[in-house]
């Protein structure tokens, strides 16, 4: 299945592939790297947790917007100070996304180069937009996500490593130091440190590697070298007279290669683990995740020094409570993981408590604020007969159109620094889930409000009737009306009459279009005879025969504040009526955190860009009850 997606929504991941050399050029301070290979990542949302993968073709991967595209310190977009350099091309190769980065030549970024040419830093990460989604399960019934059209639009230089095995080939090589120095002066001292001429052929090798490896000269320099028969002497003079070369532009020398790689281990990752190893402290069941398994029984104390010290500073000495505090106000790490665990608290109570309405509702997704404009299309006209000349007649299609809006609900709550420094989880448990809970009603009460407003009629229509209309033929009136209670019509009679005016109903154009029921919805007060009016029975005869017994689904609403107004409505997937909307890229409930300023702890922001309206009248029915 297809899922819509936000297109400036940029992802971050950093997944470990296999290693594989890029070279490393210290004259045009360019290096290729291995920037994805597509391994599924494990994230969450509202839902749960699934698996995000990349597909790796050339069919799935959007280049045109690489070319000139940031190299980044760590996926730092704060300051034009953090671009370090931009990607020159980018190219598909078997199943991994390759990329040449080119670093800048500002003072700066030289420390950065010459750990790169060490090897000390040695991983990569790509932040990325996803066009499309499609979404399905593993074959342990795991969920998954596999963005089908993506596209890359930065690759970061960053510290942490997920990946043991994310190691550098060939560590030695040409610095960025060397290409701004003479190579004499820069390498000088480590050449003439080589072991001096030694008794055998094959002592003397080991030398000529060990200058070639010093000085950044590739192997067909050695084989050379070797194959001359070179002493150490000559050897090093070769080399010095290579680099003299490579330094005046007048040869092409080649040099070593090193291995770049990426891992999805960044700060929002590790905050991700941290907080749900927090958020199993609270819920006992949750089964933990391989990354977040190293973090399990944490105390929050434990988690705010772990921050700190990643971060390098120094804990040892500090009281608990300033701890917590530079954890707080030093970092944006700890209020992450705080953030993150409460929000899975607040996610799964929303999840579990969804209006029934949302039942007959159709969901979709709206890109702004703007009013969202539903355009009906009416019915195809009839097929006409040609006549002999094989003359073919126009024919036109009805349009009609309703409109509502995505609107922001929210609030803000904190944990205060004495839940921190108490450890206490309820904090974690309590006024989360109640938040989860209220963003689940607030859904349910504006669907509700709908199809309340207007004295139970609904909303006001395009046409300046309510939904509920004489003019519409889905309201019922007369000898038709009535609840499910003893004193009323029988169950059969009162359903019946309600499916035969939804297949009596007619398109934009006049035509039929035959609606097909699949819900009975009822106000608590008729649940139980709406259940015994559904129920299957055993029929020894006609008479006793139930016509709607697996034919409706019950939807019970508790906010439908009228004990006998009942409905009907058709499936949403197959004809208009209910509609809700989330903020594309926003599906239920949004968590910010930051730390506190009126709050002594950690304020976090609930938000839900959500919206509904009815965009047509015709799979809809009420009985007044009355």
């Amino acid at each position: 299945m297809n899922v819509p997606v936000l297109p400036d929504q940029l992802i971050i991941r950093r997944t470990p592939v296999a290693l594989e050399p890029s070279s490393w050029d210290a004259e045009t301070r360019t290096v290729t790297a291995v920037i994805s290979t597509g391994a599924a990542v494990s994230r969450y949302d509202f839902q749960g947790e699934f698996d995000e993968a990349l597909t790796i073709s050339a069919e799935a991967i959007d280049l045109s917007r690489v070319e000139g595209a940031p190299v980044l310190d760590n996926h730092d977009r704060s300051s034009a100070q953090s671009v370090i350099g931009a990607i020159e091309r980018a190219w598909v190769e078997g199943r991994r996304l390759l990329a040449r980065l080119k670093f800048s030549g500002r003072p700066e970024v030289a420390g950065l180069l010459q750990d790169i040419a060490d090897g000390v830093l040695r991983n990569v990460s790509v932040g990325y937009t996803v066009q499309r989604f499609e979404e399905g399960k593993d074959t342990n019934g795991r969920r998954t996500r596999t963005a089908t059209r993506w596209t890359p639009r930065e690759v970061s230089i960053v510290p942490i490593g997920a990946d043991a095995g994310a190691a550098i080939r060939s560590a030695d090589m040409t610095t960025a130091a060397a290409a701004a120095t003479p190579p004499e002066q820069s390498v000088a001292a480590e050449v003439a440190a080589v072991t001096e001429p030694t008794v055998t052929r094959a002592e003397t090798n080991v030398a000529i590697r060990s200058i070639a490896r010093i000085s950044g000269l590739g192997q067909d320099w050695i084989d050379g070298q070797i194959d001359a028969d070179a002493t150490e002497d000559q050897a090093r003079a070769a080399a010095f007279d290579a680099m003299r070369m490579r330094s005046s532009g007048t040869g092409a020398i080649r040099t070593t290669r090193v291995e770049i790689v990426a891992d999805h281990a960044d700060p929002e990752a590790r905050a991700r683990s941290i907080g749900e190893a927090l958020f199993a402290r609270v819920t006992p069941a949750h089964q933990l995740s391989e990354q977040a398994r190293p973090f399990a029984g944490m105390s929050m104390l434990d988690i705010a020094r772990d921050c700190l010290r990643v971060r390098n500073i120094q804990t040892a000495g500090l009281a608990a409570t300033t701890i917590i505090e530079r954890a707080l106000h030093t970092t944006s790490d700890f209020p992450l993981v705080l953030g993150d665990a409460t929000g899975r608290t607040l996610r799964a109570a929303y999840a579990a408590a969804p209006s029934g309405l949302k039942r007959v509702a159709r969901q979709t997704t709206a890109r702004d604020f703007k009013d969202r404009h539903r355009v009906q299309l009416g019915e195809a006209p009839r097929l006409e007969k040609v006549n002999e000349s094989g003359e073919f007649k126009s024919g036109t299609i009805g349009e009609g159109k309703e409109t509502y809006r995505v609107a922001t609900y929210g609030k803000i709550f904190g944990l205060s620094r004495q839940a921190i420094v108490n450890d206490d989880l309820r904090a974690f448990d309590d006024v989360p889930r109640k938040m989860g809970q209220a963003a689940a009603a607030t859904e349910a009460q504006l669907l509700a409000d709908l199809v309340l407003a207007n004295s139970g009629n609904g909303p006001t229509m395009s046409d300046g009737n309510p939904l509920f209309h004489s003019s519409h033929k889905n309201k019922a009136t007369g000898g038709d009306v009535g609840a499910f209670t003893g004193a009323s019509p029988a169950f059969d009679a009162l359903v019946g009459a309600g499916r035969l005016a939804l297949r009596k109903q007619v398109g934009l154009s006049g035509e039929l279009i035959s609606v097909t029921p699949k819900f009975l919805i009822v106000p608590p007060d008729q649940e139980t005879a709406a259940e015994k009016g559904l129920a299957p029975v055993t029929a020894t005869k006609t008479a006793d025969y139930n016509p709607f017994s697996g034919k409706l689904e019950l939807v019970v609403e508790p906010r439908l504040n009228s004990a006998t107004r009942w409905y009907l409505s058709a499936d949403p997937s197959e004809v208009d009526g209910l509609e809700y909307a989330y903020l594309e890229g926003a599906q239920g409930p949004q968590i910010t955190t930051r730390a506190g300023f009126e709050v002594d702890g950690v304020e976090i922001k609930v938000a839900l860009d959500f919206g509904a309206g009815f965009v047509d009248w015709r799979s809809w029915f009420m009985n007044p009850g009355a």
